[in-house]
Parts: C-alpha cells; structure tokens; sequence
C-alpha cells in the first residue's frame, strides 16, 4: 500500500525504482481512507539509509501510512546534513499536539560508545 512521505525525501526515487508506491500530500489528500499515521524517530546515524530500509518495509504492509520523521533539538547529526534535518525532519514542539497511530524508535549502535 502507499506511504506518504515529502516527494523530496532522498529515499523517494530509490523506492520508486524498487516498484514501491510512493504518494505525496497533494494526492493522499484525495483518497477516501484514513492512513495511519506513524511517528519515527530515527537514531542510526546514516539517516538516510534507514529511511530508505524503514519506508521499505512499511510500504509492504496492506494499510496506507502518513509518516513523519522526528529528531531531537539537542542533538547535532555528525553523518546527516543539517539541511536534510531540517527539510524532512520535526522536532518534538512541531508534533506535540499531533495525534500518532504509533511510534517506531530505531536502534542506535550503543555497541560502538565507550562504557563507563
């Protein structure tokens, strides 16, 4: 089924090669369903390839899902432009007053920081 995602997410085109229906505000806003709306808060730090791996996956499910992505205001990406933060992404005050289906919180690779 459908996602839809901001039609300049770099994961588009990508998707779209791979066959996977890809859908823009303009027209989700012209069907007759009630998506799913789906909050993620990617913590990996290739953004970029997660997107891609998520959308993937959730693009294979039988319902149509409205996806935001959130990151937190206090961190700084040292491997994701801060532009492509900034253009795809929402902060935690831009989506308080949202209601969400659901959440999914990715992994970080916690194995590679030092323990103390």
């Amino acid at each position: 089924m459908p996602i839809r995602i901001d039609k300049k997410l770099p994961a588009v085109e990508i998707l779209r090669t791979e066959n996977i229906f890809v859908m823009d505000d303009q027209r989700a806003a012209h069907q007759d369903i009630r998506p799913l709306k789906i909050l993620i808060l990617n913590l990996m730090p290739q953004k970029m390839v997660t997107e891609t791996q998520l959308l993937r996956h959730l693009a294979n499910t039988p319902l149509q899902l409205d996806i935001d992505f959130l990151y937190m205001e206090s961190h700084r990406s040292k491997t994701t432009r801060s532009e492509h933060m900034e253009t795809f992404y929402k902060t935690f005050p831009e989506v308080k007053d949202e209601y969400f289906d659901g959440m999914i919180i990715t992994g970080a690779p916690v194995e590679h920081l030092p323990f103390e």
